[in-house]
């Protein structure tokens, strides 16, 4: 109990606390309602779970290169376009960005529609290049 009550040790109890409280948040804010997935889970998935992969980013990014079989569906259009999407709300569910900020926030769509198994991949796009992972590139 002295170690608490001790003025030499309020700082480093203050410190704990502070660094304890922005992991919690840290944590709470990364998921969105939702678990992330690195590049080798997202593959699993696509490959042993039949994951619908749905990429959010303007149809000029995604004719850059997207995830092999992706949907685009631009975040901007997602609220009016998910009804053509509602087949796959028994299948894994893949959100795909640049970086996984968008698609973060277009989870939230997803699961006000009934979509119970949606990821967001993490680190979008970017990350699964960095990991030497190809990318489809569009036919137009």
């Amino acid at each position: 109990m002295k170690f608490f009550t001790d003025p030499q040790n309020l700082a480093l109890i203050g410190l704990a606390v502070a660094a304890g409280g922005m992991l919690f948040v840290t944590t709470l804010k990364g998921r969105g309602g939702a678990a992330s997935l690195t590049s080798l889970q997202a593959t699993q998935m696509m490959n042993h779970k039949n994951a619908v992969v749905i990429d959010v980013r303007t149809p000029e990014e995604f004719a850059g290169g997207s995830l092999v079989g992706a949907r685009n569906i631009p975040v901007e259009a997602l609220a009016t376009r998910l009804a053509e999407l509602s087949r796959f709300k028994g299948r894994p569910v893949i959100v795909v960005c640049q970086s996984g900020a968008r698609s973060g926030r277009a989870i939230g769509q997803f699961t006000k529609e009934g979509f119970t198994e949606v990821y967001n991949l993490a680190g979008g796009i970017g990350s699964w290049q960095s990991g030497g992972l190809p990318l489809a590139k569009s036919a137009k």
